[in-house]
């Protein structure tokens, strides 16, 4: 069964790839990980503060005035929450690169525009194959419009593409405003895809200690419905791939998702659940599955189920809006 894909202009055997998680950081997983089948490794984020709070430590030590800033330090995490530091990051990158065949993305991960975006170019210069711009910001500011967010994000990929030749896919929320308007917007700025969607990890709330409770839940298909939707919105109306990240736990989730328009499937709780070699039975699982529905390859259904092909999608999602609500018994 032919399942190969075109993702981020890589020709690559199929769809699966593990998402950004840390099962990069160890080579020996690395190397599983192409052994399995992977189609390619998606390296962990690289982040805004790692970066800026390096550069604010080397200034320590060089300005005198240096302990005038010492409050805003207290803003940035400590170093010792990140695996990797900025240059053990770009080190990692060789590493990899010279330890599988398959493409390496790497991953910025950063809110702001500024000097941490020229890491895009040491990440290429590194060995990287394409990389992967993640704009996670929670806008909590009431004066602060979804003009600006917008605006600031495309700032930041068109720094990013101006510094790199490697293809660059903007990793989005879903919450926007206008997400399909926006990812037009990025699409025309030059993004070569886009990813849906971060996982915006909610806090919790520890009332006897009057504390805030940081968790990870690793997801389950539950969470892939939204993302269902929103590649079945921009599919056939932006030119850049599509990669979908959460929620994929089955075969016939990652059916689904290129159904719905996915270049590319990442993967990640279900791999820290069932060991990276599930990336092998779901790849094996998907090609039956094909088969068996007599299709001859993996592009014959990417998209089939777009709403390209709706004559009115805001019509057809309005209408089972209203079926779903009026047609619920107990």
């Amino acid at each position: 069964m032919d399942l190969s894909t075109d993702y981020l202009g890589l020709k690559l055997p199929h769809p699966l790839m593990p998402g950004a998680s840390p099962l990069v950081d160890d080579l020996d997983t690395v190397r599983r990980l192409e052994d399995v089948g992977a189609s390619a490794i998606v390296m962990h984020s690289l982040f805004e503060e790692q970066v800026v709070g390096e550069q604010l430590a080397a200034s320590r030590y060089m300005d005198t005035h240096a302990e005038s800033s010492a409050e805003a330090q207290t803003y940035f995490p400590d170093s010792s929450v990140f695996a990797l530091g900025p240059d053990e990051y770009l080190e990692q990158i060789r590493r990899i690169k010279s330890a599988v065949k398959i493409p390496v993305i790497a991953s910025l991960n950063g809110a702001t525009e500024g000097g941490w975006l020229q890491y895009a170019r040491l990440m290429e210069d590194a060995g990287a194959d394409a990389l992967e711009l993640n704009v996670y910001y929670l806008a909590t500011d009431p004066s602060e419009t979804g003009e600006v967010l917008e605006q600031r994000a495309e700032v930041m990929l068109r720094a990013v593409k101006t510094s790199v030749r490697i293809p660059v896919a903007v990793k989005l929320s879903p919450f926007y405003s206008s997400l399909a308007h926006f990812a037009k917007r990025l699409d025309d700025a030059g993004a070569d895809g886009m990813i849906l969607f971060n996982r915006f990890y909610q806090p919790d709330i520890d009332v006897d200690e009057l504390k805030v409770v940081r968790s990870l839940e690793l997801s389950d298909s539950t969470e892939l419905l939204l993302r269902l939707r929103w590649l079945a919105v921009l599919s056939g109306r932006v030119k850049g791939s599509l990669a979908v990240t959460g929620g994929v736990n089955t075969a016939v989730d990652a059916v689904k998702a290129v159904m719905t328009g996915a270049h590319a499937v990442q993967l990640v709780s279900v791999l820290l659940r069932n060991g990276v070699s599930y990336l092998r039975t779901l790849r094996d699982q998907m090609a039956v599955w094909l088969e068996t529905h007599e299709y001859d390859s993996l592009r014959q259904m990417q998209g089939s189920m777009n709403l390209v092909r709706c004559p009115d999608a805001k019509a057809f999602e309005r209408a089972n809006y209203t079926r779903i609500l009026q047609g619920w018994e107990a």
